[in-house]
């Protein structure tokens, strides 16, 4: 499977009212160093493909991604909407980390590398 196809999994299991960072997002992927690559794959319009692109940070919490949406206050519009304190600093707008990042759980972990395994056509292993 490739990359932006695990992507799209990954950022649609992102629950309402939490937050996922690139950096998260790319490790979840299997690829810890990609960071980037989650940023030009929302970039390049897999947002439109129902993912919750609003629900991606930077690491240090900072709403980075406004060239994804129509309008600038878009991505926090929508944050606000699911209950995430949205906060303006000298960085720009920016979520509390510690509150809203979303804590995926190994069961979160196991059940991504089956869905992996399986659109790679290996199956479930065991």
């Amino acid at each position: 499977m490739d990359f932006y196809k695990r992507m799209a999994l990954v950022c649609r299991r992102i629950p309402e009212g939490t937050v996922a960072t690139y950096g998260q997002i790319a490790l979840l992927c299997r690829k810890p160093k990609n960071s980037r690559q989650v940023g030009y794959g929302l970039k390049m319009g897999l947002a439109g493909q129902d993912i919750p692109a609003h629900r991606v940070v930077n690491a240090k919490g900072v709403l980075s991604g406004a060239a994804y949406f129509d309008t600038m206050d878009l991505q926090k519009l929508l944050l606000e909407g699911e209950g995430v304190k949205v906060v303006r600093d000298d960085t720009g707008f920016r979520v509390d980390l510690r509150k809203y990042q979303w804590r995926h759980t190994m069961g979160d972990v196991l059940e991504l590398e089956e869905r992996f395994r399986a659109e790679d056509g290996q199956g479930a292993k065991g």
